[in-house]
């Protein structure tokens, strides 16, 4: 059964409503890809679409429609539950504009924050959300695929989880690949709104046996897990977004983290699968720099393996013009597995 953090009547409510909404919307066929904010704050600047005519335009594109556009394409007592639950926005007591997109993603949709998203704690399912999945799903019918024994439990945990789209994909091809395996899925953030969209997508992609738990990374998970997932900030953000914000050196210190723990806490047969950004300078990758040691150090007792991967070359341009990043090169984003081997 899911488990999640205490909440009150009223995040229940919402929570509730979201999931309605959803389902609804997967009822009727919806599908919409989330582009960047900025090509859908263009593509919506334009004068044809100033006024929503569709479910697409509503929770999608996220622009203003009326009572009358959305009361022909949504029941009524749902329509109701969601002014109830605060999701959608009423003015001049005909328009109205919803407080959550809803994204498609791997068969199934994905809620999370309306525009203009620029706020802390937002939370978007945009095309990083996308390359992180198709990593994910790429690596996990590869070589470095975690390994278990099929009759054991495991724990999966999606690191910064966000909208839980990693961990739910995850669950979903172990469940195809392996059959109904007893699998716990732990996701995991700091951010309390990313754990409410959490639980909205799970429910809707209805996986079963997954847990929302607020934590530093691996702070708060106690059992070893057998895969880890994790996109963690890779960016010096001057407003030191927690989104964005990397810290370390050139805002790698998250993503070493990360390979520490994992060494510390996988199971053997465990994977961590992570994309991250790394900082070239004077043509060396300074994570890469900082991992590969401590991947060596570990294999005397933890024999472990590192597949690295270069995903795009040159990420995050405009980065460069800050004083911190004067030494850098270009910003790649990579793909790393890390692998701890099974006990012979």
């Amino acid at each position: 059964m899911p488990i999640v953090a205490s909440r009150t009547h009223d995040e229940a409510t919402t929570i509730a409503a979201l999931v309605e909404l959803g389902r609804e919307l997967m009822r009727q066929n919806y599908s919409w890809v989330c582009p960047s904010i900025e090509t859908q704050t263009l593509v919506n600047g334009r004068f044809t679409n100033r006024r929503a005519l569709g479910l697409t335009d509503l929770f999608g594109w996220n622009r203003v429609g009326t009572f009358d556009t959305l009361a022909r394409q949504l029941p009524a007592g749902l329509i109701e539950s969601l002014c109830e639950a605060g999701v959608l926005q009423i003015t001049d007591g005909e328009s109205v504009r919803s407080r959550v997109r809803f994204s498609s993603f791997a068969d199934t949709l994905l809620a999370h924050s309306a525009l203009p998203a620029h706020a802390d704690q937002d939370v978007v399912v945009g095309p990083d959300t996308q390359r992180f999945g198709s990593f994910v799903a790429r690596e996990l019918l590869g070589p470095s695929a975690p390994s278990a024994s099929p009759t054991r439990p495991f724990t999966l945990v999606d690191l910064g989880c966000g909208s839980g789209a990693a961990g739910i994909l995850a669950a979903r091809m172990w469940a195809a690949m392996a059959g109904e395996r007893p699998t716990r899925v732990l996701l995991i953030d700091q951010n309390p709104r990313a754990l409410r969209f959490s639980e909205v997508n799970a429910r809707l992609a209805n996986l079963s046996h997954f847990e929302c738990r607020r934590s530093d990374l691996l702070g708060a998970v106690t059992e070893p897990p057998l895969l880890v997932l994790a996109n963690p900030p890779g960016l010096i953000n001057r407003q030191r977004r927690t989104s964005q914000h990397g810290g370390g050196e050139l805002g790698t210190g998250p993503a070493v983290r990360i390979v520490d723990e994992c060494l510390d806490r996988l199971l053997p047969g465990g994977t961590l699968m992570m994309c991250a950004v790394a900082p070239i300078v004077r043509g060396v990758d300074i994570l890469l720099r900082s991992v590969e040691p401590r991947i060596m150090r570990t294999r005397a007792a933890r024999p472990a393996t590192l597949r690295y991967q270069v995903l795009e070359v040159d990420v995050s341009a405009h980065q460069l013009a800050l004083p911190e990043y004067a030494e850098v090169d270009r910003l790649a984003l990579v793909g790393l597995t890390v692998h701890v081997k099974a006990a012979n």
